[in-house]
């Protein structure tokens, strides 16, 4: 059976620069923390794949970890990244963070069609499961198997949460999508031995997507400007926006 698995940050809606930079500037502020994340900064930061592991980071500044205090920092990072979830939920259910074009049709099309569909994120679970739940709608998301957050030992881009994935749904790599928005996420899919297309947002376009078989500025809907095709390594001939076929198309292999 055909399977398709997402990333949720920057594919599933564009969480980054309206949820979680926002979400983290608002816990460094409740706990007084002398930080505040411009996007530049952000942009940094997403290198880092994780949100424990880029509030970690922090603790290279000694001015940082001074003001930190003498606490334990792994229950502090804890505390800090359940605060920061707490706040990027929130933003969630109040419908700041708007969903990516093209990702609520895709996905109801893939379930129509009978494809497995399925959520690999290195994000907390309770904001992964928010997004989509925003996304794609409460009933479309409860057939929606999602994995997320220290599931894994190993954030992107280790591949354990895609090796993870195909081992919990018993799929075939041969048949199996995934789809990412930044070079973290494409070495994961790929070290997993999986097809991946690559649908960029502001902070990834200028990475390098070199083994990505298909990239594009969005996964598009009707009646929007076309998509722009970055990239085509795959037999998929995309229009204005993808369809179930053109995904199929970069199963089908290298042209």
């Amino acid at each position: 059976m055909t399977a398709l698995v997402f990333d949720c940050d920057g594919v599933l809606a564009d969480t980054e620069r309206h949820g979680h930079l926002p979400a983290f500037n608002a816990t460094f502020a409740q706990f007084g923390l002398p930080v505040r994340w411009s996007e530049d900064d952000y942009a940094e930061k997403l290198r880092i794949g994780g949100g424990k592991e880029r509030m970690a980071s922090l603790f290279a500044d000694p001015r940082f970890a001074e003001a930190a205090g003498h606490a334990d920092r792994t229950d502090l990072l804890r505390t800090w990244h359940r605060a920061k979830t707490a706040t990027f939920t929130r933003l969630v259910a109040e419908g700041r963070i708007p969903a990516r074009p093209g990702t609520a049709r895709i996905i109801q099309d893939a379930l129509r069609a009978g494809w497995t569909v399925a959520v690999a994120s290195t994000s907390a679970e309770a904001s992964v499961r928010a997004v989509l739940a925003n996304t794609a709608g409460q009933a479309a998301a409860a057939r929606i198997p999602v994995f997320a957050g220290d599931i894994v030992p190993a954030k992107k881009p280790d591949p354990a949460i895609y090796q993870l994935t195909v081992d919990r749904l018993g799929l075939d790599p041969a048949d199996t999508l995934v789809v990412e928005d930044s070079r973290n996420g494409l070495l994961a899919a790929v070290g997993a031995g999986l097809a991946c297309l690559v649908t960029v947002n502001g902070y990834t376009r200028d990475e390098d997507f070199s083994e990505a078989l298909l990239v594009v500025s969005e996964l598009g809907d009707p009646g929007r400007p076309a998509i722009e095709v970055l990239a085509n390594r795959s037999r998929a001939r995309p229009g204005s926006y993808l369809t179930l076929d053109d995904l199929r198309a970069c199963l089908g292999g290298h042209r």
